[in-house]
């Protein structure tokens, strides 16, 4: 082969090579390091003085990312706002008014467009919030891959089909989170989120009350524990603000005591108690619930995996100006 020759397949070896090199980036840990050093920075200081302000907003901006990922990808859809024409993700039964948190958003990528106008993304700020929170609540952390970029679309009927529910059995949810690139225990491991903030009462009173035409209460629930819930949240109340902490020994942290009350069968919705339904994910609760530092270990892995969902990067999406609409 004459050098002429050898160039040019070398030059177009390197030019494909370079296209795969390119559909392979994806996420990078320090994107910001360069455009807007702080970035990190200030999304901390605004999760640190929410979280003085109301510790239960930690569950909150975690719950929000887990929400955001499971609907068009962590793209920053659940951040916007309905319009007369569209209801958006935050106002599908599935996140109002269960997410809370929002205002933290706000004020970060406030400071972040007075310092870095039109750098970081809503989506992003979503992604360090859920870390940062994570740590507040003295959970592990983790280095989060930015480069996230915002989307233009939010639609509650997408959250209503997307998103888990809490009377999900164990399929369903196996298949949900297969359905985002996650594995069984995967799911089992970011379950566990479910060890800090409260739920609102509609969310599981099914299982308290009329469950079926013969029984009041789930069989699987724990009768002491279902004694103590039908006081916190009495049959036929109206008031849609009554919440309980999902893990009441140690709402505020994140810790296995969450597998210890689904082994206990007092898991709070129909589909933490569905983890005991097969034995391997029983054996995924038993082994999590005796091994604080491996469940914590896993659950960031978990989060930086599902972090990567469907996202939009390079000239896809927006940056946003005002997480609450789009550009």
């Amino acid at each position: 082969m004459s050098p002429k020759k050898l160039t040019c397949v070398c030059l177009a070896f390197f030019l494909v090579s370079c296209k795969f090199i390119q559909l392979d980036a994806q996420l990078e840990v320090g994107y910001y390091s360069t455009s807007c050093s702080i970035a990190e920075i200030i999304v901390r200081d605004e999760v640190r003085k929410g979280f003085m302000r109301d510790s239960g907003l930690a569950a909150g901006l975690v719950r929000m990312h887990f929400h955001d990922c499971f609907v068009r990808g962590c793209d920053g859809s659940v951040l916007i706002d309905s319009t007369p024409s569209n209801t958006a993700e935050k106002d599908a039964p599935p996140n109002n008014p269960s997410l809370r948190g929002f205002e933290i958003i706000d004020n970060a990528k406030a400071r972040l467009e007075s310092v870095c106008q039109g750098i970081v993304s809503c989506a992003d700020i979503i992604a360090f919030a859920a870390r940062d929170s994570t740590v507040m609540t003295r959970g592990l952390g983790w280095d989060v891959p930015a480069g996230r970029r915002d989307g233009r679309v939010s639609l509650a009927s997408e959250a209503l089909a997307n998103l888990p529910g809490p009377s999900s059995n164990l399929n369903q949810l196996t298949q949900s989170f297969a359905g985002k690139g996650l594995t069984q225990e995967e799911m089992v491991t970011l379950s566990g989120a479910h060890t800090i903030g409260r739920s609102h009462c509609t969310s599981f009173s099914a299982r308290l009350f009329g469950f079926n035409t013969t029984l009041g209460q789930e069989p699987t629930l724990d009768a002491p524990y279902a004694a103590q819930l039908r006081q916190q949240c009495p049959q036929g109340n109206t008031n849609p603000n009554l919440v309980v902490p999902m893990d009441p020994s140690s709402p505020t942290l994140m810790d296995t005591s969450y597998y210890m009350d689904v082994q206990a069968n007092q898991g709070l919705f129909t589909s933490d108690q569905a983890l005991l339904t097969d034995a391997a994910t029983a054996n995924q609760v038993s082994q999590n619930a005796m091994n604080t530092f491996l469940w914590q270990s896993k659950f960031a892995d978990a989060m930086v995996k599902m972090g990567n969902t469907d996202v939009l990067t390079g000239d896809d999406g927006e940056i946003r100006t005002d997480c609450r609409k789009i550009n």
